[in-house]
Protein backbone atom coordinates (compact mmCIF):
# COMPACT_ATOMS: atom_id res chain seq x y z
CA UNK A 1 0.00 0.00 0.00
CA UNK A 2 1.47 3.46 -0.60
CA UNK A 3 0.25 6.95 0.45
CA UNK A 4 0.54 10.21 -1.27
CA UNK A 5 -0.70 13.12 1.78
CA UNK A 6 -0.77 16.65 0.49
CA UNK A 7 -3.41 19.85 1.17
CA UNK A 8 -0.68 21.31 3.67
CA UNK A 9 0.23 24.59 4.19
CA UNK A 10 -0.05 27.61 5.82
CA UNK A 11 -3.51 29.01 7.83
CA UNK A 12 -4.45 31.58 9.84
CA UNK A 13 -6.38 30.53 13.10
CA UNK A 14 -9.72 29.81 12.84
CA UNK A 15 -9.43 29.05 9.63
CA UNK A 16 -10.01 25.68 7.83
CA UNK A 17 -7.45 23.43 5.62
CA UNK A 18 -8.70 19.89 3.71
CA UNK A 19 -5.51 17.18 3.67
CA UNK A 20 -6.10 14.37 1.16
CA UNK A 21 -4.60 10.72 1.31
CA UNK A 22 -4.53 9.15 -1.85
CA UNK A 23 -3.98 5.42 -1.61
CA UNK A 24 -2.90 2.93 -4.16
CA UNK A 25 -1.77 -0.38 -4.30
CA UNK A 26 -3.25 -3.44 -1.65
CA UNK A 27 -6.22 -1.42 -0.73
CA UNK A 28 -9.37 -3.85 0.53
CA UNK A 29 -12.31 -3.35 2.32
CA UNK A 30 -10.73 -4.79 5.31
CA UNK A 31 -8.11 -1.57 5.64
CA UNK A 32 -8.57 1.58 8.03
CA UNK A 33 -7.27 4.82 7.19
CA UNK A 34 -6.09 7.07 9.63
CA UNK A 35 -4.19 10.58 10.44
CA UNK A 36 -1.38 11.28 12.71
CA UNK A 37 0.78 14.21 13.56
CA UNK A 38 3.98 14.96 15.28
CA UNK A 39 4.84 18.65 16.10
CA UNK A 40 8.20 19.70 16.84
CA UNK A 41 10.13 18.21 19.88
CA UNK A 42 7.27 16.08 20.24
CA UNK A 43 5.59 12.89 19.50
CA UNK A 44 3.69 11.39 16.98
CA UNK A 45 -0.36 11.28 18.28
CA UNK A 46 -3.01 9.92 17.02
CA UNK A 47 -5.41 12.37 14.63
CA UNK A 48 -8.49 10.67 13.20
CA UNK A 49 -9.22 7.19 12.24
CA UNK A 50 -11.88 5.98 9.80
CA UNK A 51 -13.28 2.46 8.63
CA UNK A 52 -12.33 1.66 4.87
CA UNK A 53 -16.62 1.66 4.60
CA UNK A 54 -16.61 4.75 6.38
CA UNK A 55 -19.23 3.77 9.01
CA UNK A 56 -16.58 3.72 12.03
CA UNK A 57 -14.68 6.98 13.09
CA UNK A 58 -12.61 7.49 15.92
CA UNK A 59 -11.11 11.15 16.91
CA UNK A 60 -8.28 12.53 19.11
CA UNK A 61 -9.98 14.45 21.77
CA UNK A 62 -8.31 17.67 21.08
CA UNK A 63 -9.73 17.83 17.25
CA UNK A 64 -13.12 16.37 18.32
CA UNK A 65 -16.12 19.22 17.18
CA UNK A 66 -13.61 20.74 15.09
CA UNK A 67 -11.88 18.39 12.12
CA UNK A 68 -13.79 15.29 10.12
CA UNK A 69 -12.11 12.52 8.86
CA UNK A 70 -13.90 10.88 5.49
CA UNK A 71 -13.43 8.60 2.87
CA UNK A 72 -14.44 8.43 -0.74
CA UNK A 73 -13.64 4.85 -1.43
CA UNK A 74 -14.41 5.11 -5.25
CA UNK A 75 -10.87 7.28 -5.57
CA UNK A 76 -9.50 5.18 -2.48
CA UNK A 77 -8.83 8.84 -0.81
CA UNK A 78 -8.94 9.71 2.59
CA UNK A 79 -9.87 13.42 3.97
CA UNK A 80 -9.21 15.52 6.86
CA UNK A 81 -11.11 18.03 7.23
CA UNK A 82 -9.78 20.60 9.62
CA UNK A 83 -11.84 23.25 11.11
CA UNK A 84 -11.30 26.67 13.83
CA UNK A 85 -7.74 25.71 13.81
CA UNK A 86 -5.62 26.52 16.75
CA UNK A 87 -2.12 27.09 17.05
CA UNK A 88 -1.52 23.83 18.66
CA UNK A 89 -2.45 21.81 15.35
CA UNK A 90 0.59 23.16 14.07
CA UNK A 91 2.55 20.16 12.91
CA UNK A 92 3.30 17.39 9.94
CA UNK A 93 0.03 15.20 9.31
CA UNK A 94 0.93 11.70 8.38
CA UNK A 95 -1.53 9.49 6.77
CA UNK A 96 -1.51 5.92 7.79
CA UNK A 97 -2.66 2.31 6.85
CA UNK A 98 -3.88 -0.68 8.51
CA UNK A 99 -5.60 -4.35 7.37
CA UNK A 100 -8.38 -4.96 10.34
CA UNK A 101 -7.98 -1.94 12.87
CA UNK A 102 -11.08 -0.36 12.31
CA UNK A 103 -10.19 2.95 12.73
CA UNK A 104 -7.51 2.15 15.43
CA UNK A 105 -5.77 4.85 17.68
CA UNK A 106 -2.35 3.19 18.26
CA UNK A 107 0.59 4.07 15.54
CA UNK A 108 1.62 0.59 15.67
CA UNK A 109 -1.80 -0.63 14.49
CA UNK A 110 -0.89 0.96 11.42
CA UNK A 111 1.39 -0.89 8.81
CA UNK A 112 1.71 1.79 5.98
CA UNK A 113 2.94 5.40 6.41
CA UNK A 114 3.04 8.49 3.68
CA UNK A 115 5.44 10.87 3.89
CA UNK A 116 3.73 14.03 5.91
CA UNK A 117 2.06 16.90 4.93
CA UNK A 118 3.20 20.30 6.79
CA UNK A 119 0.18 22.34 8.54
CA UNK A 120 1.33 25.51 9.89
CA UNK A 121 -0.95 27.90 11.65
CA UNK A 122 -0.55 31.22 12.75
CA UNK A 123 -1.81 33.05 15.92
Amino acid sequence: VQLQASGGGLVRAGGSLRLSCAASGRTTSSISMGWFRQAPEKEREFVAGISWSGVITSYADSVKGRFTISRDIGKNAVYLQMNSVKPEDTAVYFCAAGFGVLAGTKSHEYAYWGQGTLVTVSS
